[in-house]
């Protein structure tokens, strides 16, 4: 390595992002979410969209003592950004707002564990002159119902971009899952088309803990149908939801795996208060009245055991939004 580029490497700029509204009233981690990256970043956007009355969420992010939080205040419109859209509006504009090299994405309810986090600069830091690469790529936890418990079956992704270049043509995808390169960005097209690429993509050896689908049953009725309203319509969203339970069954959870390592310690106080453990079913197999889950399904669950025996545990035909490159 020449003088050059280890001085390059050494003034490395990561700048974290993300976006939400309404995160106070739908149990999202968001705190903890920022304050896991806070330490490799020398600046994290959050985008803030205009909530409800009771929405709590600005109280929550003017907790986090650094100099590095900066707010920027929106208003969504999902009938100009519909099927989602909007979501990935809202983070492109976070984007927009980035300073550093790599922009580092969390969404309000990922978590990355402290141990990570060198691991994360270091890579960011040996990349930064490999210009062809142009994200990183995470390995994913999925957890269920509450800590202890995670789905690893087949259908839930196990890979997904996080860190990306700080390129005007990039920008975020569909409902802000995945990033794509859009030469011709006209301000809305987030769905694929012709015009849209995959990214060229570097694996970085660190997990994201998704705590998406941890968090008491009737915060999570609620947010499937915030999530709705942002997919399908505020209409639609009160049709499907008509006569829907006020509590999200998350099903029988004996048969997920038990995670054994350890959460982020950030996580710490979220954990001490889950209390909602008499609301789970963690002593039999029967099926509640509702269509089951992927992971619950004869099907899937046969195809994830030849995953694991014959496959190592790699999903076959899995959900791939990049082109990986080994560098």
């Amino acid at each position: 390595m020449n003088l050059t580029n280890f001085a390059q490497r050494l003034l490395v700029k990561i700048s974290g992002f993300s976006f939400g509204r309404n995160v106070s009233k739908l149990y999202y981690p968001i705190k903890e979410s920022i304050l896991s990256i806070l330490p490799i970043c020398d600046e994290f956007v959050f985008v803030l969209g205009k909530g409800d009355e009771d929405d709590k969420t600005l109280e929550i992010l003017s907790t986090i003592d650094s100099p590095k939080l900066k707010i920027i205040h929106t208003e969504w419109d999902t009938a100009a950004y519909p099927n989602g859209t909007e979501n990935a509006h809202q983070t492109d504009i976070a984007m927009q707002h980035c300073s550093g090299d790599w922009l580092f994405y969390v969404q309000a309810d990922e978590v990355v564990h402290e141990k990570y986090l060198p691991i994360i600069k270091a890579r960011c830091e040996k990349l930064q002159d490999k210009n062809e690469v142009e994200g990183l790529l995470f390995n994913y936890k999925h957890f269920f119902g509450d800590y202890n418990h995670y789905v690893d079956h087949h259908g839930w992704y196990q890979n997904e971009i996080r860190i990306v270049r700080n390129h005007p043509d990039i920008h975020s995808f569909e409902s802000a899952q995945s990033f794509r390169r859009i030469p011709q960005f006209d301000g809305k097209s987030y769905r694929e088309s012709k015009g849209t690429f995959k990214l060229n993509v570097a694996k970085v050896d660190a997990y994201i803990f998704h705590y998406g689908w941890v968090r008491p049953p009737k915060f999570m009725q609620n947010k499937k149908k915030a999530l709705d309203s942002i997919h399908k319509g505020n209409k639609k969203a009160e049709e499907l939801h008509k006569g829907v339970a006020d509590e999200f069954d998350y099903g029988p959870l004996k048969k997920l795996p038990i995670f054994k390592e350890s959460h982020p310690e950030v996580m710490n106080k979220k954990i001490q208060d889950f209390d909602w453990q008499d609301k789970l079913n963690y002593t039999n197999n029967n099926f509640p009245n509702r269509a089951k889950f992927k992971h619950e399904r004869l099907k899937y669950r046969m195809l994830s055991f030849i995953e694991r025996t014959l496959n190592g545990g790699r999903h076959f035909f899995p959900f791939k939004n990049w082109n990986l490159i080994k560098v």
